[in-house]
């Protein structure tokens, strides 16, 4: 049996309707009835990306983070491929750079999204301390 299972359906033009366990999520092509598939891959990236910032803080002793934000961008190639992806990484905790740096290379350990990303692809990052 799979660890995942969903089930995409398109019944009439570029938008598809995905359920992914109790959840549905509308992906278009064409950005009029949902985001499209590129985009969802960045947010889909940003959303794993932020809570292995969490774990990886919790593992270097920084409990507390307080709020934390991804302001992510991508550039697309002549054909509308991903090519590059940027991270923001704001957090409201007061930390120096360097144990910023450390969360940050844990939590490129943790999250699956980024694994799963060609090495090419995953997300060049800059980190804000002290941030809100």
């Amino acid at each position: 049996m799979s660890d995942i299972q969903t089930s995409t359906v398109s019944e009439e033009g570029y938008a598809s309707t995905s359920q992914v366990g109790d959840f549905e999520l509308t992906i278009d092509a064409t950005d009029e009835q949902g985001p499209n598939p590129n985009a969802t891959l960045v947010a889909d990236y940003a959303s794993c990306f932020l809570p292995a910032v969490r774990v990886g803080a919790q593992q270097r002793g920084h409990d507390d983070l307080g709020t934390v934000q991804i302001d992510a961008d991508a550039d697309l190639d002549a054909d509308d491929d991903l090519e590059a992806i940027r991270f923001e990484l704001y957090v409201e905790a007061d930390l120096s750079d360097e144990e910023l740096a450390e969360i940050v290379d844990r939590a490129e350990d943790i999250c699956h999204v980024h694994s799963a990303l060609r090495e090419e692809l995953r997300a060049a990052i800059t980190a804000h301390g002290d941030a809100f």
